[in-house]
């Protein structure tokens, strides 16, 4: 007999999840139509599979888009782990840019898929992503290369202008000047 209300679920089910997870943010990245078929056959997994994991497209898109902002979130303590805050948050900055670059395609899919929903999935994302800019702040802050006072809400505001590069073209290097020129801001 079992305690609680969910068991730990087996190490080649959640390898199973991750694979599909992972197919999935490929179709969608790259713009393909989300078929369960392709999406198993790129997962290495059965078709039943996808279905037990996700009953409908619309929850594996927000599966999609939840496992790629939690990513961008559980990175920050590894980046400052392994680097200076301002370069931790350089990087960090090079990551988001690249996430709002290649997963375009994500963001039409989960329109689609939030309708009537967005709001409450808007607010759970900002709020973690307003977490991740708040700790790299703090980091910097402590170590001098931040001016104390900077609201984190602000600095994810700026941060939003990342979604204005342009994919097609050099947004290694536009990032790169974004963040030199909100650096300077930062540091006052």
């Amino acid at each position: 007999m079992t305690t609680g209300s969910v068991s730990p679920r087996r190490a080649d089910t959640r390898r199973n999840n991750e694979r599909i997870l992972a197919a999935a943010l490929e179709s969608l990245a790259s713009g393909d139509e989300l078929s369960f078929n392709a999406i198993a056959r790129k997962a290495g997994v059965g078709v039943g599979t996808v279905y037990r994991h996700f009953p409908t497209p619309e929850a594996l898109v927000l599966a999609v888009y939840r496992r790629e902002v939690r990513h961008l979130v559980e990175v920050v303590p590894e980046l400052l782990a392994e680097h200076a805050p301002e370069a931790a948050f350089r990087i960090w900055t090079s990551h988001l840019a690249s996430y709002m670059m290649t997963k375009r395609g994500l963001a039409d899919a989960l329109s689609a898929a939030t309708a009537g929903a967005y709001e409450d999935l808007a607010a759970r994302t900002y709020d973690a992503m307003l977490g991740a800019v708040t700790t790299l702040l703090e980091a910097n802050v402590r170590a001098g290369t931040a001016r104390a006072g900077l609201d984190p809400r602000t600095v994810l505001l700026c941060l939003a202008g990342l979604m204005h590069l342009d994919p097609t073209g050099d947004w290694q290097r536009q990032t790169e000047n974004f963040t030199d020129l909100l650096w300077h801001g930062l540091r006052g």
